[in-house]
């Protein structure tokens, strides 16, 4: 009976290869290291920009590309980050004479940014 069943089992891989897949284990297995051999190249990946959709929309935006084109962009996003500071300040200040909590605050800062997306401040 043991024996039996290892003659059965070598038998099961080759018939049962050939019946479903219409090969045998050693086509198989050349395929697969045929496969293997290939050299894939990988895929191309673009960097994600992130970038403001309003970019060149809103009232304010023509005034800030010639002030960045002006002065330099190195100089200009140290003027953009410290008047963004200074409003945050300005609305964290607000938020405690009127006794608002920091998640109102945290409301009103996304609202100030969004404003100043669709003002083209951001741009």
């Amino acid at each position: 009976m043991a024996g039996n069943s290892i003659c059965s089992a070598s038998a099961f891989l080759g018939s049962w290869g050939a019946s479903i897949a219409g090969e045998d284990h050693a086509t198989l297995q050349s395929k697969a290291a045929a496969a293997s051999a290939r050299v894939a190249t990988p895929p191309i990946r673009f960097r994600p920009m992130m970038r403001n959709v309003n970019e060149g929309k809103g009232v304010f935006a023509p005034i800030v590309v010639v002030a960045r084109n002006i002065i330099g962009k190195k100089r200009f996003n140290q003027l953009r980050g410290k008047a963004i500071a200074l409003h945050s300040q300005v609305i964290t200040e607000f938020c405690k004479s009127i006794g608002a909590d920091g998640k109102q605050r945290q409301g009103l800062i996304r609202v100030a940014k969004k404003n100043g997306e669709s003002l083209g401040f951001l741009a």
